[in-house]
């Protein structure tokens, strides 16, 4: 997208809590133009099919960095093959060549009543068995290193064929992201200042009370301490703060929602699943009561979004496109629940929280959102 329409896009925060919101108003729209609500219901729409096409291009490519993995794995296995297939094959022919040179050979039986010494006989007897035994494992590896020259080749082709057909998707699906980005530009775009001045509002009031609401309820009055390794994530996310979101991307110059979380982690030296909704099927599930700082707050039913817990009811996240790395409140998009990366780490005795630049929650809070209600936060 250009870079008026990124800077619009912060502007243009999504409220999808407070607009649904019972006494919320917005001001009556001049005759034959839309409601800011109607504008609120598409950006909001066309946001999450941006985050779900995101997400499914995420889980694409981890798919085809494993194929890649796969296929390089095997070519290398089949380069060993053949090599093992040349070398028995080379074998073959010396026994074939030894054969036919030994075939006018009288009999060792005859040899044996001929012979002056029948010990000796019976000595190179011995060895001629041992010479036939050693042939016929010749022939025997051989035999097998053919049949597994075959089959590595085989599996080798079908994992070609596997990782041509992700590659394939991938582009279909990276099309997808770049429609569902277009269609934002395009509603954007057609704003005027003061519809982005009362999305931007709406946004601010819709959170504030979500927010409100879940810190109230008490769901949040356990504050734990991290990990060594939540520590190190923490820190590592906080060091992103500033940097621009983008679509799959991973760092470190820039970041969509989980590739932010998931290199964080990995820094600290534990590998997550690289998107949010392998993140939320794959990690253990925790209540919000015992988040720590570390742990991962996942949003939206579909699992579309995801922030890291810094504590206080706060989170880091990759926002949208237009915004960048910040801290937001917990409640900034609806919460679907939270996942540990390290269930068996040790709390620390001793933890300090990061200490967070001036501007770090500035700019625009909303990841991707559907139009939920904020009581979604009240039933957590």
């Amino acid at each position: 997208m250009s870079g008026r329409v990124l800077r619009l896009a912060c502007t243009a925060a999504v409220a999808a809590q407070l607009a649904l919101t019972p006494g919320t108003t917005a001001a009556a729209p001049e005759p034959g133009e839309r409601s800011v609500a109607d504008l609120l219901t598409d950006l909001q729409r066309v946001y999450r099919e941006a985050e779900k096409a995101t997400e499914t291009y995420n889980a694409t490519e981890e798919q085809l960095k494993k194929q890649r993995a796969e296929v390089g794995r095997l070519d290398a296995e089949l380069g060993r093959a053949r090599l093992s297939l040349h070398e028995s094959q080379g074998a073959a022919g010396r026994l074939a060549r030894q054969q036919y040179q030994g075939s006018t050979d009288i009999s060792p039986y005859v040899r044996l009543l001929l012979a002056r010494d029948p010990q000796h006989a019976l000595d190179e007897g011995h060895v001629i068995g041992q010479l036939a035994r050693e042939r016929a494992k010749t022939v025997g590896r051989l035999t097998g290193n053919e049949h597994r020259s075959r089959e590595v080749a085989r599996k080798a082709r079908a994992a070609l064929d596997r990782q041509l057909a992700l590659a394939e998707r991938q582009k279909k699906e990276r099309d997808d992201v770049h429609r569902r980005l277009a269609d934002i530009e395009k509603l954007l775009v057609s704003l005027r200042a003061d519809q982005l001045t009362a999305l931007a509002e709406f946004e601010k009031s819709g959170i504030a009370k979500a927010q409100d609401t879940l810190m109230t309820s008490g769901a949040l009055s356990s504050e734990r301490k991290p990990t060594r390794e939540g520590e190190e994530a923490v820190l590592y996310a906080v060091r992103q703060l500033g940097k621009p979101y983008q679509w799959g991307a991973e760092g470190p110059q820039s970041y969509d929602c989980s590739g932010l979380t998931s290199q964080a982690w990995r820094d600290a030296g534990t590998a997550i699943p690289r998107t949010s909704q392998e993140q939320w099927a794959g990690l253990p599930r925790i209540p919000l009561g015992e988040l720590r700082p570390g742990d991962l707050v996942v949003y939206f039913p579909e699992a579309t979004h995801v922030a890291m817990y810094l504590g206080g009811g706060l989170v880091v996240q990759a926002p949208r496109p237009g915004a960048k790395v910040k801290v937001s409140p917990i409640a900034a998009n609806p919460v679907l629940g939270a996942v540990r990366p390290d269930p068996g780490g040790q709390p620390l005795q001793r933890y300090i929280p990061p200490k967070l630049p001036a501007h770090a929650m500035d700019g625009a809070d909303e990841g991707y959102a559907p139009a939920v209600a904020p009581e979604a936060a009240t039933a957590l």
